[in-house]
């Protein structure tokens, strides 16, 4: 994983920890918030195999940003009216639904699902320079510390003492699985689908915790193969 992706997580963790919330309470977040549902469903459709499932999400994620860019793309309401970059962000993320849609349509299902990947990014960021904080943050932050772990985890695990810096990794991952409870909003928490989700990511973090703990390299390994399964399906539902 790149350092700056690195700081990046480490960035959003801080803000979500200390920065002033506003939880969807301006309708330019709550127009964000409507088009995050499709575009999860096109990120989870496009990390399948069926392209016409992909076509399908995808096309409807795309119109649900497209509506959002015609309504406030050129005029956005508070806090985003303060911000310069707001425009450049909205078109940059209609920019990425374009190049995905290529990509599905050319069967590309991989390329599509990783083209995607840079939309959240660019929206987390919108939300960040305005003072914004969602629960998708929640997620969007537990998600790049996951990604630190799974792609170069067994790179981290060849270097000496790979399973002591897999602990300190472990460690920041597993606070950040906490806080997808903690910081949940009452409509999710009160819902048994999300608990029963959640939970999983939970027992996820909790055996690469108790592998790690273990010095058990093996047993690492193994848990750090099985963080992704049940992130995505929480992130599918509720992210």
């Amino acid at each position: 994983m790149p350092a700056h992706t690195t700081l990046k997580a480490l960035s959003l963790a801080v803000f979500l920890a200390f920065g002033a919330l506003a939880h969807a309470a301006d309708p330019v977040t709550e127009a964000m918030q409507a088009a995050n549902g499709p575009y999860r469903m096109a990120l989870y459709k496009t990390n399948g195999k069926s392209q016409p499932e992909a076509l399908q999400a995808l096309t409807q994620a795309q119109q649900a940003w497209d509506k959002l860019s015609t309504q406030f793309g050129s005029k956005p309401a508070a806090p985003y009216d303060r911000d310069p970059a707001f425009a450049a962000s909205v078109a940059e993320v209609a920019k990425v639904f374009t190049k995905a849609l290529a990509e599905v349509n050319a069967n590309q299902l991989t390329d599509a699902h990783n083209t995607l990947e840079h939309a959240r990014e660019v929206m987390s960021d919108m939300r960040q320079r305005n003072n914004v904080v969602v629960f998708s943050d929640h997620m969007n932050a537990y998600h790049a510390q996951m990604e630190i772990i799974m792609v170069d985890g067994q790179t981290t695990l060849a270097q000496p003492k790979g399973l002591l810096t897999m602990t300190a990794q472990t460690g920041a991952l597993s606070y950040l699985a906490k806080r997808l409870t903690t910081q949940a909003p009452a409509s999710l928490t009160q819902n048994p689908e999300f608990t029963a989700l959640v939970g999983a990511v939970n027992q996820s973090v909790s055996a690469l915790e108790s592998a790690v703990m273990n010095q058990d390299l093996a047993a690492t390994k193994e848990a750090m193969g099985k963080l992704k399964g049940p992130y995505s399906k929480l992130f599918a539902k509720f992210g």
